[in-house]
């Protein structure tokens, strides 16, 4: 039986192989790969893996047995006899010099196969291993072509530094340290030979060879970097190879079309980290051999990140196009590296760059070369803080001096305005000298991005400099509005970046300015609302609606200090003005009309949306000033809620309790609001509230705001506590998880007001464990793991202010047979138990315990997925 075993393994592997890749059925194809997987680590795979790899066989076999014996020799090391040793090292030799010019795949596979086995015979039994194997390729005569053997090599170079990575060599080895040691330099020298016996007179063959290349120097970088450093005495074998990164990264051709690799641009960085990392006096020395270097490498980028000609470039497909522009993201984020070994001196040779290639009217340039020095400042200056550098106003100054006859050119000048203008906040008198450009992109389709997102930027950014501009922005604005130049979501943009703009200016002008922009809007939905309901109308709805929110989003008059901490909301100061609100008399002005449009809209959500979303903005940003409307407001909420119940609305009512319900004023409005959405809130749960998961969620959200911010709310006679509690039962059952977290957190919120609201106080008492044993049940299986920690916490509060139910609830959940798991023993119950009522002042520990017990409940844990999760 054991030789028919042989034979169908020998023989089933290709037939397992064919069913693996072409059987259609999924339950073939499973039992397929389970059998390779076997057969991959049986006793027999040391036979058959050499059949498997003959000339007759078709590459995927052949990789099979490649792989198999790369297992063989990683896994399962201590089953070779030593005096097989040889053997195995000679017929590995002999195959990857057969298949240097075969299956590439099949190559890499035997080359890894190869390097295991030198790391496993390292350096006690074989501890020339890299030198002989170098020795082996180099060697002239046999069928083999001089160029295949060096791809050979290299590949063999590159697969090395990787196996090296993943192997499981046993730690008590001194092999890593020895390896670390002593192969980088030598694996790098022969690299250096290898790749330039490749290139020696052939350019053509750049293209053949440089994905090998690349793969090979960013394996040896990975390697041992730190142990290259170390050893100074072979700087010059690795600056060496950093030439040789620049050469692969600066060769000719343009990122998706001729050249298939973005790995180059990032390769000579790896050594940063490890560079940054030595005490302060080594890396001075590191920085100033690797000065060079980088600005070497600087150029070598910003070549690279040129665009094509115009021909060219038009004739890209637009995902080529897309390509492209990932990869210059690429070169930016590299820049970003080089940046913080160079500092301020890169700035300082990028502007020289730009200087001389503006200034100089014998030689002319391409906007190619402009716009990719542009770029580079642009990389640096979104994420850098360079109001320290001394040459941003000389680059100030150079940018009106740019031809700008192209729209990528364009737009990388709009995109590195908008960089500068935190700097421009601090230097206001060099606004000038770039407000014109942007204004004059606004009304070019082409730069829609571009030139919205800078003057969004600047508006921001510059808000209290740019009053004497604020007519001439307004009316560039209007105009580009009025002709429907941008897109939908530039519009948005733009308005915010008006709302930026109006909130530096008096009062007076706010309002003058504010209703000749919005008069031309306000009269056009005056004249949809009278119209009947088409989908053609409705989109026009939204987008007026759309442009009032964003507006009204960023237009805020009080002045906000520094955040006072971190996550804090910023500080705001007293109105420096009197008198209501610019944003307030406007909304005062257009209420009736929202009412109208409302009334013909109720029944669709998007519309819905639109307009509470004018109002859920305005208040957020304009906090207590928007009082004046809190009456007015709460009862169209009320209105709406009560005729068709939607989520958007208790959203925006959750706003207005979390502002107002604590002041004396406005509680009367916001106490009848909250109690009258609730009601009808609980009708839809008495009619079933599964098909209104959002309506749930918002629900639960607006009763924990409630409770943390005016829980007298829940001393309502008119608010019905155990009700409420009991939609929150039904809700922790949603299989929706924002839904689940929500009503967790509403739970977390009313439990520690157990003993100061009676009405909380005496629901717990009588339906408490109704809520154990729902907690329970997700924890038992029925929730994702997902929530875990928001289960904890409520078994957490329900520990902290009601031990003593907790106490009892806990003993006569867990006696159920087969509760909250069959899986869970009566002594894991009680150490659950135990666990759990001991900790009332931990709630990380209280975490811990639960996502312990929910994988006992689950029949996880211990297991490999429950490890990885």
């Amino acid at each position: 039986s054991i030789r028919e075993d042989e034979e169908r393994r020998e023989g089933g592997v290709p037939s397992a192989l064919h069913q693996l890749y072409y059987d259609p059925n999924i339950e073939n194809k499973n039992l397929a790969q389970k059998w390779l997987m076997q057969a991959q680590v049986s006793p027999q795979a040391w036979q058959f893996c050499w059949v498997l790899l003959r000339p007759e066989k078709v590459p995927e076999i052949q990789y099979f047995g490649a792989s198999a014996l790369h297992t063989k020799i990683s896994r399962y090391w201590g089953d070779i006899p030593a005096e097989q040793y040889d053997t195995l090292k000679t017929q590995l030799f002999s195959q990857i010099a057969r298949f240097a010019s075969g299956s590439k795949i099949v190559l890499t596979r035997l080359c890894v196969a190869l390097a295991s086995l030198a790391l496993n015979m390292m350096p006690e039994v074989w501890p020339g291993a890299v030198s002989e194997m170098v020795h082996m390729f180099q060697e002239e005569g046999g069928e083999v072509d001089g160029r295949a053997r060096c791809l050979a090599l290299l590949e063999l170079l590159t697969v090395l530094p990787e196996e090296f990575q993943t192997s499981r060599l046993p730690q008590y080895r001194n092999i890593r340290a020895w390896c670390r040691r002593c192969i980088p330099i030598f694996v790098i020298k022969v690299t250096l030979r290898t790749n330039a016996a490749i290139y020696k007179g052939h350019v053509k063959r750049v293209g053949m060879g440089l994905k090998i290349s690349q793969r090979n120097v960013q394996s040896v970088l990975l390697f041992s970097i730190r142990a290259l450093l170390e050893q100074v005495e072979h700087w010059q074998s690795f600056l060496a190879l950093v030439n040789m990164i620049m050469f692969c990264t600066g060769i000719p051709g343009h990122y998706p079309v001729n050249i298939y690799s973005r790995k180059s641009t990032k390769n000579a960085c790896y050594q940063r980290d490890d560079i940054m990392s030595f005490e302060a006096e080594k890396q001075a020395v590191y920085l100033q051999v690797y000065r060079p270097v980088y600005f070497q490498l600087v150029d070598v980028l910003l070549h690279k990140a040129q665009f094509p000609t115009d021909e060219e470039y038009a004739s890209w497909s637009s995902d080529e196009k897309e390509q492209f522009r990932i990869y210059r993201v690429d070169i930016s984020d590299t820049l970003m590296y080089v940046y913080e070994m160079l500092g301020a001196e890169l700035l300082s040779n990028l502007y020289d760059k730009l200087g001389r290639l503006l200034t100089n009217t014998e030689q002319t340039t391409t906007w190619q070369h402009t716009e990719a020095l542009l770029y580079g400042f642009q990389s640096i200056a979104e994420t850098i803080d360079v109001n320290y550098s001394d040459v941003i106003p000389g680059l100030i100054g150079l940018i009106p001096r740019i031809n700008i006859n192209n729209i990528q050119l364009a737009d990388t000048v709009m995109f590195t305005i908008g960089a500068l203008a935190e700097w421009l906040a601090d230097h206001p008198v060099m606004l000038s000298s770039v407000l014109p450009l942007v204004l004059q992109a606004l009304g070019n389709p082409d730069l829609s991005v571009s030139s919205v997102s800078t003057l969004k930027k600047i508006c921001r950014e510059c808000k209290y400099d740019l009053p004497p501009y604020a007519t001439n922005i307004v009316a560039v604005s209007q105009e580009v509005l009025i002709k429907q130049i941008h897109k939908t979501s530039q519009c948005m943009w733009l308005m915010q970046a008006l709302g930026f703009l109006l909130s530096a200016l008096p009062v007076e002008e706010i309002l003058r300015n504010l209703h000749s922009l919005i008069t031309p809007y306000i009269q056009q939905l005056e004249k949809l609302s009278e119209e009947t309901p088409n989908p053609s109308n409705k989109l026009a709805i939204i987008h007026i609606l759309g442009l009032l929110s964003n507006l009204f989003t960023t237009l805020d008059i009080t002045k906000q200090e520094e955040e006072s901490g971190e996550n804090a909301p910023p500080i705001k100061s007293a109105p420096p003005q009197t008198g209501p609100n610019p944003v307030v008399v406007v909304l005062q002005q257009v209420f009736a009309l929202i009412q109208t449009v409302l009334s013909k809209w109720l029944n669709d959500s998007q519309v819905v949306e639109a307009v509470c979303a004018i109002f859920e903005k305005s208040v957020k940003t304009l906090l207590h000033d928007f009082a004046p409307m809190v009456s007015q407001l709460s009862e169209m909420l009320g209105q709406m809620y009560s005729t068709i119940p939607q989520a958007s609305a208790l959203d925006l009512t959750r706003q207005m309790v979390h502002i107002f319900a604590s002041e004396t004023n406005h509680f009367p409005p916001i106490k009848a609001l909250f109690e009258l959405v609730t009601s009808v809130t609980l009708t839809i749960f008495q009619q079933g509230p599964r098909d209104h998961p959002d309506i749930v969620d918002s629900f639960m959200q607006l009763q924990a705001q409630a409770l943390k911010r005016k829980p007298d709310l829940f001393l309502s006679e008119s608010l019905d506590v155990k009700a409420v509690f009991h939609c929150g039962l039904l809700s922790l059952k949603f299989p929706e998880a924002p839904t689940v977290k929500s009503t967790c957190f509403f739970f977390t919120e009313l439990i520690p007001h157990c003993a100061d609201i009676p009405p909380v106080g005496q629901v717990v008492q009588e339906d408490g464990k109704l809520l154990l044993l729902a907690v329970l049940e997700a924890i038992g299986g029925q929730s994702s793991r997902s929530l875990m920690d928001q289960f904890a916490e409520v078994l957490f509060c329900l520990n902290k202010h009601c031990f003593a139910l907790l106490t009892v609830w806990l003993k006569e959940a867990l006696r159920s047979p087969g509760f909250p798991s069959s899986r869970v023993s009566d002594d894991q119950k009680d150490t659950f138990s135990q666990q759990v009522l001991r900790e009332r002042v931990n709630k990380r520990r209280v975490k811990d315990i639960v996502k312990e017990f929910t994988l006992v409940c689950r029949g996880l844990h211990g297991t490999e997925y429950a490890a990885d999760y």
